[in-house]
């Protein structure tokens, strides 16, 4: 089999480049748009390099195909531009913290962030993969620990700083995956590892999927995770009494219900009387309807054409109370916690309407603050592996994190420096 033409490969780069930069929109084309638009997005200076060498190839040959060339150079300039618009969501981030939080909201950090501290990390960007196998910053990972019955599917993992610690903050890591898919080992890297080096206990953890295990199982799994968390947490240095829980798309929605829903008897079967409650959420692309109530087709088809088969095991004509329970833009009220809700505007699986109007929601109704970080350009899961984008979402997300800790710890104790 002949290798591909530089002109057919310099399609390719075109056509993945162009679906990053506006992608194909509907139910169905979400899908392969995504997987797509997510790989080109996040890698594109991978994409660049990869395109300039192939190009610096065809050059060095005696006959050049100048149609491919121009593919390729138009190719270049739209990778330059999400690489930019990439750079550009640490100031996105930056002006969502400021809005909600006040201007003032950094002196209540532990310090300022530097010019170095905001800089794109280009070197350890290079090979995104390896912080999946060997960390780069000095932690400790203990992994497999049962929380609870159901095998692999109730354990967790903990990452927490290398020396000792005591009473550190606690981050609840939820894995995505359509609730069918994923494990612990796969999402919140590159954030429960920065936090780790800080100073946090992060938890990342498996629960029960779909279509083995049909709603609720999930939600009741993370709750549980909570009430572990509070027994036993102490003993790997985190305070019980201080809980963020995160996590991006079906972790997303899970991290925002559980969240809104502390204490819920139906939810916490035999542990009815724990405090499964949290002190805030950062939930990252996170589906917030599953009932259709925003009136968006994507919501409606989401539920009737794949919710209902895979997740729910009930259509909601039969059964709608269970989609309503479900839905975090429906159990909103004045005691919700604090929110930083993060969410793609290019995202094809969850379209960013729904996060806008849970925002909404929360801001009319919660006492707490609401912080919402829009990101120009981002598909869905752009915090997998380390990015450009990630880089600087993962030092947003740890401003808002040691902001809320320390708020915290003040109103806990006033003495606090």
């Amino acid at each position: 089999m002949s290798f591909p033409s530089f002109r057919t490969r310099a399609l390719l780069y075109a056509a993945l480049t162009a679906n990053a930069i506006r992608p194909l929109p509907g139910f169905r084309a979400g899908v392969p748009s995504f997987f797509a638009g997510w790989i080109t997005t996040e890698l594109a200076p991978h994409w660049l390099a990869v395109t300039a060498a192939d190009a610096a190839t065809h050059l060095s040959e005696k006959r050049r195909d100048p149609v491919a060339l121009t593919l390729a150079g138009a190719t270049a300039a739209g990778l330059g531009y999400l690489i930019h618009q990439a750079q550009r969501d640490q100031h996105t981030a930056e002006a969502a913290l400021t809005a909600a939080l006040g201007a003032e909201y950094g002196e209540r950090l532990d310090r300022l962030p530097t010019p170095a501290d905001q800089r794109t990390p280009w070197r350890t960007l290079v090979n995104p993969f390896h912080t999946f196998r060997h960390p780069r910053v000095p932690i400790r990972v203990e992994r497999g620990i049962a929380f609870g019955p159901a095998g692999r599917r109730n354990q967790l993992d903990i990452y927490r700083p290398a020396e000792d610690v005591e009473n550190a903050p606690v981050l609840l890591q939820v894995h995505g995956g359509a609730w069918m898919l994923g494990k612990k080992e796969e999402q919140g890297i590159p954030l429960m590892q920065h936090l780790a080096a800080k100073g946090w206990v992060c938890v990342a953890i498996n629960y029960r999927l779909s279509p083995r295990d049909p709603w609720p199982a999930q939600v009741v799994d993370v709750k549980k995770a909570i009430h572990w968390i509070r027994d036993n947490i102490a003993s790997y240095g985190g305070d019980p009494d201080y809980i963020a829980i995160t996590g991006g798309s079906a972790g997303g929605h899970l991290a925002a219900l559980t969240a809104l829903t502390p204490n819920a008897p139906e939810w916490q079967p035999g542990f009815e009387d724990a405090d499964t409650s949290v002190q805030l959420a950062v939930p990252h692309y996170g589906v917030y309807d599953f009932a259709g109530s925003t009136g968006t087709e994507a919501a409606t088809q989401l539920r009737d054409l794949f919710l209902a088969k895979w997740v729910m095991q009930t259509t909601w004509q039969d059964d709608p109370e269970v989609y309503e329970d479900a839905s975090p833009i429906l159990r909103v009220t004045p005691d919700a916690p604090d929110f930083f809700v993060l969410h793609g505007a290019h995202d094809t699986l969850v379209p960013v309407d729904q996060a806008r109007q849970f925002v909404a929601r929360l801001r009319e109704v919660s006492k707490r603050s609401v912080v919402y970080a829009e990101l120009p350009g981002a598909q869905h899961a752009f915090d997998i592996f380390p990015s450009v984008r990630s880089a600087h979402v993962v030092r947003a997300i740890d401003r808002y994190l040691h902001w809320h800790w320390n708020q915290y710890r003040r109103e806990r104790d006033p003495a606090t420096p």
